[in-house]
Parts: C-alpha cells; sequence; structure tokens
C-alpha cells in the first residue's frame, strides 16, 4: 500500500474524517440492508468483525449480532490486523458473508484531542491511550524522531547557512532507527557525496541544500549560535528502518503496517488517528487480495468492509461509548462472478441510499427471555 514513499501525502489526503463518520445505530442496520439489497440470503448471513481487542469495542459487536441475528465470526488481532488465515473457517460457517475490518481511535470533542479514552472502570475512571498496541509502537519511533528534531540543528558557518547534523543520525551502518534523507537537506556532488565545512565533537557542520534553503527562508538561520530544527523536519526528510523477530507475522504486521508512512504519523498533528488510518488502509489493501484469491470464496456472496471507528468516551451517565466508522473502502465479491471495489466516496453514497430500519433485529431481552424458560439439558458423559 505505502510501497512508493512519494504518494504517501497524497494517499493520506486520500482518507477524509471531516464529516465522514456513521453513528454506529445506524450504520449496521444499513450495512445489513446494503446485504440484503445485493441478494444475500436473510437468516444466511455469516457477519466477522475485526477489531481491536479494547473493551471500547465492544458496542459495535453487539449491533452486528442484533442486526444480522448471530454473534460475529472473529477475524480480529489486536490494533485492528486482519487474520487472513481465517476465511476459510469463516466461508464454513456462512452461505453469504461479510467482514468489517476498523482500527479506532479515541476522541475527546471538548478538547478536540485524537488518541485517548475515558476508563469508566478505573478507580478514577482516569484517560489513557485509546489503542495501547498503537501508543507502544509509536513510543519508539517518537522518541528517534524528537531526537533528530533536536539534534538537526540550523547555524552559519563564515556567514554561509549550515545544518549540523549528529554523528548518530549519520551512521548508515545502524540496523534500526532514524535515517535521513540527507539529499534533501545538505549540498551533495554529481555523486552523491557530500560537503563538510566544519567537524564538531559530535557533529558534522554540512552546507544547507538550496532547497532547503528556499524552503525555510534564509531569515530561519540564526546570526549566532544553533537552532533545533524541530517540527520544520518534514516527513519527506527522513525514514525508518526496524528489526522484526517475532515469529508469528501477525505479531508484527500492525507494526510492519506503519513502517513506511511512520515519518507522517509521527509528525501528524493527531499520530494516533494518523496511525488508525493508516493501518486501515493497509488492511483493506491486503485483505482484499487475500480474499480476492481465496479459493473458499469461490461459490460464496462475500461483503468486506474497511474504516475506523472513533470512540467517544463514555459519560458517567452512560455505560457505552458513543463509536462512530468512518468507511474508506469496500470489496464485493458475488457467486455469480460479480468483483467490485468502492471507494470512499462511493461506499458513503451507497450506504447512505439505505434503509436504517430492520424489521429483522434480534431483541436480545424477548431472546434471552426464551432461553431461560427453556428445559435445562443435562450434560451426561
Amino acid at each position: 500500500m505505502f510501497s512508493n514513499p512519494s504518494g504517501i501525502t497524497r494517499a493520506l489526503q486520500s482518507f477524509r474524517i471531516e464529516n465522514q463518520a456513521l453513528c454506529y445505530s445506524n450504520f449496521i442496520p444499513k450495512l445489513y440492508n446494503w446485504c440484503l439489497k445485493l441478494g444475500f440470503t436473510r437468516d444466511s448471513i455469516m457477519p466477522s468483525r475485526a477489531f481491536c481487542s479494547d473493551e471500547s469495542q465492544g458496542v459495535p459487536i453487539i449491533l452486528l449480532a442484533k442486526h444480522f441475528g448471530v454473534f460475529p465470526f472473529n477475524h480480529g488481532r489486536v490494533g485492528g490486523i486482519v487474520s487472513v488465515d481465517r476465511h476459510g473457517p469463516h466461508a464454513d460457517h456462512g452461505k453469504d458473508l461479510m467482514l468489517l475490518q476498523s482500527s479506532h481511535v479515541g476522541h475527546d470533542p471538548d478538547t478536540g484531542e485524537f488518541g485517548v479514552y475515558r476508563r469508566l472502570h478505573t478507580e478514577n475512571a482516569h484517560n489513557s491511550c485509546s489503542c495501547g498496541k498503537i501508543g507502544y509502537i509509536l513510543e519508539w519511533y517518537r522518541t528517534e524522531y524528537r531526537y533528530a528534531r533536536e539534534n538537526v540543528r540550523l547555524t552559519r558557518f563564515d556567514g554561509q547557512p549550515v545544518v549540523l547534523v549528529d554523528n548518530l543520525l549519520l551512521n548508515t551502518e545502524r540496523t534500526q532507527g532514524l535515517f535521513l534523507n540527507l539529499e534533501r537537506l545538505v549540498q551533495h556532488d554529481a555523486t552523491g557525496k557530500f560537503f563538510t565545512l566544519n567537524t564538531l565533537s559530535t557533529a558534522y557542520a554540512l552546507p544547507a541544500a538550496d532547497a532547503l534553503i528556499e524552503r525555510l527562508g534564509v531569515s530561519s538561520w540564526p546570526e549566532h549560535g544553533s537552532v533545533e530544527l524541530g517540527d520544520r523536519l518534514a516527513p519527506e526528510d527522513f525514514y525508518f528502518k526496524r528489526i522484526f523477530a517475532n515469529h508469528d507475522p501477525f505479531q508484527d504486521q500492525l507494526e510492519r503496517n506503519m513502517l513506511a508512512p511512520m515519518p507522517w504519523i509521527v509528525s501528524a498533528k493527531h499520530p494516533l488517528l494518523t496511525a488508525a488510518c493508516v493501518n486501515t488502509q493497509a488492511e483493506f489493501d491486503r485483505t482484499y487480495r487475500s480474499l480476492a484469491h481465496n479459493p473458499a470464496m469461490h461459490d460464496k456472496n462475500m461483503l468486506f468492509i474497511s474504516g475506523i471507528n472513533i470512540d467517544l468516551s463514555p459519560t458517567d451517565q452512560s455505560h457505552f461509548p458513543l463509536t462512530q466508522f468512518v468507511p474508506w473502502a469496500a470489496y464485493l465479491h458475488l457467486a455469480d462472478g460479480t468483483r467490485q471495489i468502492l471507494e470512499q466516496d462511493e461506499l458513503l453514497e451507497t450506504l447512505a441510499g439505505m434503509s436504517a430500519d430492520n424489521p429483522d433485529q434480534i431483541r436480545f431481552d424477548e431472546s434471552i427471555e426464551i432461553m431461560s424458560r427453556v428445559p435445562k439439558v443435562r450434560i451426561q458423559l
């Protein structure tokens, strides 16, 4: 999905969030009615979800069960990763299939902050990271990014704009860490060799590239001393290397999805929101390909839809978060050979045309009451 660094900015911009969110209480019945309109058989649709295991994702699962009439199959791993090796079992459990994948991010509408979620069942009902897996992964990268922001500095040498680069950041023999795209920052000859103006105890002074001077403005270089490049270190100016040593590939899949666009994530206004979008984009691409070529889907009606869940924290007066869904894309795979990908605009338009009324939905209280009246079955060996 993000194999071409020059296209990452446009790829992220293509996932629009503002004014695109659907309340789950409306989204799920619309999704169910869409399945029926596509020709899926009532009472024979097996839904599946690929959500994070966080408790904030419970309401979407409850609503899937309520409207599809069955508890959904589970494709999900922590962080919203799809276990693509579960397509076969999923296909074996239903005539028609629906898979909903979503990464998630918390949101506080009062402060505008993304990435936090209120844990009502803790002693002080405190806020914490909305997705601990994504937050944990980002810590290492954000530490590397902070170091680079502080240790790539602007100064002058004989009046000439110079970039001071810490020795560690110039060490190309490192197996992992943040690496600079130096050709964007400092001057070099036709062979790619960089010029050194001065050697300091822990850094090199390199003449600033003309493109950098034009980008920042010559006044950004102080007449005396030095200043950190800071947030002027653009995502195109660096990249990351990371060693993955896990024997289970799914354990590292979330981090692998984010590795190439990580400079855009750590430098974003809302890193956890950007990370959730990145993961959903990568997972849709990966899962679509696994479904398109899976023999278990050969004679099946299948709808796969991806997006992000935005979790608005519960209050003292509510039990559950007000989760909203922002669709990204959908893949339609019908038994008659129809294959179609719906991009965000077409997907939103399609869902908008569906009714939110679902007379087939189950009523949990009635279902539980019926179960309670059934005579107990004695289990015997």
